[in-house]
């Protein structure tokens, strides 16, 4: 970083926390230009920018790990946001050399949980005729697998375990592909489990929990299943499937897991792709996204449903979730789309600042986007969250995907919990 850029990020406010020490906006230090270690009580959210699909890693305030997602997708750079850094390694093995990275300052080197959305290519991994077989000759290496490869996953949580039939079996090769790589998985030190909507302890601390007692993931949804924000309690938003025609069945998006992660004062929402479109059909039940935004309420970081497409983050989950910062996980040419992107912007729907960045953004959409592109804080890098200890503030820190230096290419001014 020259001193110009320096000086930039110094006058915008660009303050990076101490974490450790006095962590008031007013003892902060200014921004390095190398992402500083992660730090016992520190919460960081990492959503990764290698442009071929969805994957976030959160290193917990007591070094507990979790990957949500590992996607890969064969499109061309017509349609899809280059691989970053390159391509010399296949993106899930990319994805394993950065949260290896990442974990090292607490001692890690494995996955403590693996948590997948749903069963698309662009959150697990598709494999190609350059895809190799694991060693033990039962799948091919891709997504999540080419990442338990390197870095063990201890357990795997999705939304189907053990049966993968609902709302239909599973029969594609990528989806094929993935349930091979589970059922591998059968070891005294390896366990797969399904989604247990409502419950707070499935993802949990691991390494010291009594420490953080303010710390909790909650699963909000999956299968048309959401939590009614009692107990563990949960109510189903499907009808019965022999109700319905197969062509009419839920979506594979419509499944998608959702969780709401809370540390102090601090909140956070993903839901992988839920969407908000009823498809012009009128059903209230394919508005999936709303009853669980309203499940979670009120956060400080929103991850956009869907990577910002078309048929999601409608003007109902921004309402309730009305964050400060909106982060879009995109890799495609049409992520985000023009109404999602507005209405995460609309002071009409809640009042009130927020910050909104992107993974990637192509030329293509910006040429037809570019009045609402143009609002964005960064449209290229990963998407840091950094949770101070306690949660009772947090910055966002973009550093540079184009190569493994984690350089800082911006830094926002901290941001107060509410």
């Amino acid at each position: 970083m020259n001193r110009r850029q320096f000086l930039k990020l110094t006058a915008a406010g660009g303050l990076y926390f101490s974490f450790g020490l006095d962590t008031s906006p007013t003892s902060a230090k200014p921004p390095s230009s190398i992402l500083e270690p992660w730090r016992p009580g520190t919460l960081d959210i990492h959503h990764l920018a290698y442009g071929r699909g969805s994957s976030t890693f959160i290193l917990g305030p007591d070094g507990t790990t979790l990957l949500i997602d590992a996607g890969t997708t064969p499109d061309s750079v017509s349609l899809s946001c280059a691989q970053h850094p390159n391509t010399g390694e296949r993106p899930g093995e990319w994805i394993a050399s950065y949260i290896l990275r990442q974990m090292r300052p607490a001692g890690r080197a494995e996955l403590d949980f693996a948590l997948i959305t749903h069963i698309h290519p662009d959150h697990l991994g598709d494999p190609g005729q350059d895809s190799p077989l694991s060693s033990t000759g039962e799948y091919h290496l891709t997504g999540i697998a080419d990442v338990d490869a390197r870095v063990p996953i201890t357990t795997l949580i999705d939304r189907c375990f053990p049966g993968y039939d609902y709302p239909a079996p599973l029969d594609t090769l990528f989806a094929r592909n993935y349930i091979d790589f589970v059922k591998s998985r059968i070891s005294p030190r390896k366990s797969t489990e399904r989604i247990k909507v409502g419950s707070a302890d499935q993802i949990r601390l691991l390494r010291n929990p009594k420490r953080y007692p303010d710390f909790k993931i909650r699963n909000l949804a999956a299968n048309g299943e959401v939590w009614t924000g009692v107990d563990q309690n949960t109510r189903r938003l499907f009808p019965d499937l022999r109700s319905l025609e197969k062509s009419d069945y839920p979506t594979e998006n419509m499944c998608s897991i959702a969780i709401r992660l809370s540390y102090g004062r601090f909140d956070y929402f993903t839901g992988g792709d839920l969407t908000s479109d009823t498809e012009e059909s009128g059903e209230p039940w394919r508005d999936i996204e709303t009853p669980v935004a309203n499940a979670a309420g009120p956060v400080e970081v929103a991850v956009a449903n869907h990577h910002g497409y078309f048929d999601a983050v409608g003007p109902n989950f921004v309402k309730a979730l009305r964050p400060q910062v909106f982060v879009i996980p995109a890799w495609y040419v049409a992520h985000p789309a023009i109404l999602p992107l507005r209405r995460m912007l609309s002071q009409h729907i809640y009042d009130g600042d927020r910050e909104v960045y992107a993974t990637c953004v192509m030329e293509a959409n910006r040429a037809v986007n570019n009045q609402f592109i143009g609002k964005l804080k960064s449209t290229e890098g990963h998407i840091i969250v950094r949770v101070a200890p306690g949660g009772e503030q947090f910055q966002v820190i973009v550093t540079d995907n184009s190569n493994d230096s984690d350089t800082i290419k911006l830094i926002s001014s901290p941001h107060r919990c509410r």
